[in-house]
């Protein structure tokens, strides 16, 4: 009976070490699971902190950016932009105001002849400012094509290309479907020496004419489509940034027809003028244009004076591009605005003030210095 009921105590005591060791053993492993989780939990949650804190400091980043305070930045400019019913005069209108209402600069915007017009007014002291398209402003500051008789002209550099412009050949004659059509007629080119004029003398070479096939009328935006709706001209080129004004005012009361350019063709002028783009405006553009129209595109730039010191030209381009989104609400070009954009295939040197500005975003540009 001793006996028995030793070896029941003896069952008995090894029965409880074992649960004891499983229990030991299972303590052990929630433990080491409790321990991984909350590590686990660690991490993520510096992960997330982290995370948190990067895209604090960049909101913070750019909302210092988009606050920066110009208002030492003093001085009275002169920005030259063209004809009164084309793009460059309303949206160099829009930036000149905001420039204004957002530095201590006062910038007064002045109607011109255009890019041609603009250059020659930097370098006589007319303009501290202009508008200008990026393929004519490359044959001033090379001296070639259209400046080879007067030479180089380095008396000014780039802030920024703004938005694309796109060459238009408007008509009200149906019948009129292709540039070769043009032969014999009444054709606007633009004012004397504008971006237009010289747009017009390429395309006409990509079709093998010249401007003795065609008789050339030179007239602003505003007139040249007055001339259509009162039918003095058969067609018009206008360099623009689309939809036109001046067109878009001519589509109220009349169907108007843009001319396309064909691949053929297309690829002669690209091969030829490698500084163009093809572009096609689409359907709707215009009152009652139903067609998608394909044509070719430059970049309308921002130049100022070679001289312009470094702090303007920095506040005149960080005001621009900082507040892309308020100046589209004041006008559709705004959309456009973009650092890559401005930037990329653009011949002529930039200001060192926007060349600053650019690096700051990530963006080399090429400088006089």
């Amino acid at each position: 009976m001793k006996k028995t009921l030793w070896k029941t105590l003896a069952l008995m005591l090894a029965l409880v070490m074992m649960l004891g060791m499983f229990a030991g053993c299972s303590s052990s492993s929630d433990a080491d699971t409790t321990e991984e989780t909350e590590t686990e939990e660690v991490e993520e949650t510096t992960e997330e902190t982290a995370e948190e804190v990067e895209e604090t400091e960049e909101a913070e980043a750019e909302e210092d950016a988009s606050t920066n305070d110009f208002s030492a930045i003093t001085g009275s400019l002169t920005m030259g932009t063209g004809g009164e019913s084309g793009t460059y005069y309303a949206f160099g209108g829009v930036l000149s105001n905001y420039i204004g209402q957002n530095t201590g600069l006062s910038i007064n915007t002045v109607s011109t002849g255009g890019t041609t017009a603009n250059i020659e007014g930097i370098s006589e002291f007319l303009y501290d400012l202009a508008l200008v398209q990026s393929d004519v402003m490359t044959y001033a500051y090379e001296g070639t094509n259209s400046f080879e008789e007067t030479g180089a002209n380095t008396d000014f550099l780039v802030l920024g290309a703004l938005y694309a412009e796109t060459v238009q050949i408007v008509t009200l004659d149906p019948e009129i479907t292709s540039v070769a059509d043009l032969a014999g007629k009444s054709v606007c080119v633009g004012d004397v020496g504008s971006g237009t004029y010289y747009n017009t003398v390429d395309i006409l070479a990509a079709y093998g004419m010249t401007l003795d096939d065609i008789t050339p009328i030179y007239q602003s935006f505003g007139d040249s489509t007055e001339s259509l709706k009162d039918g003095k001209i058969d067609a018009a080129f206008i360099c623009a940034g689309a939809p036109t004004t001046a067109v878009t005012d001519l589509a109220t009361s009349q169907t108007v027809y843009l001319v396309s350019i064909d691949d053929e063709h297309m690829e002669t002028l690209l091969e030829s003028c490698p500084y163009y783009a093809s572009l096609t405006i689409p359907a709707g553009t215009y009152a009652g244009f139903d067609e998608d129209c394909v044509t070719i595109t430059v970049k309308a730039t921002l130049v100022c004076r070679a001289d312009l010191d470094e702090d303007t030209a920095y506040a005149i381009v960080a005001t621009i591009f900082d507040n892309a989104e308020a100046i589209t609400e004041l006008h559709a070009k705004g959309a456009e605005l973009d650092l890559t954009f401005a930037t990329e295939g653009i011949a002529v040197p930039f200001a060192s003030g926007a060349a600053k500005y650019f690096a700051e975003h990530g963006i080399e540009v090429e400088t006089v210095e």
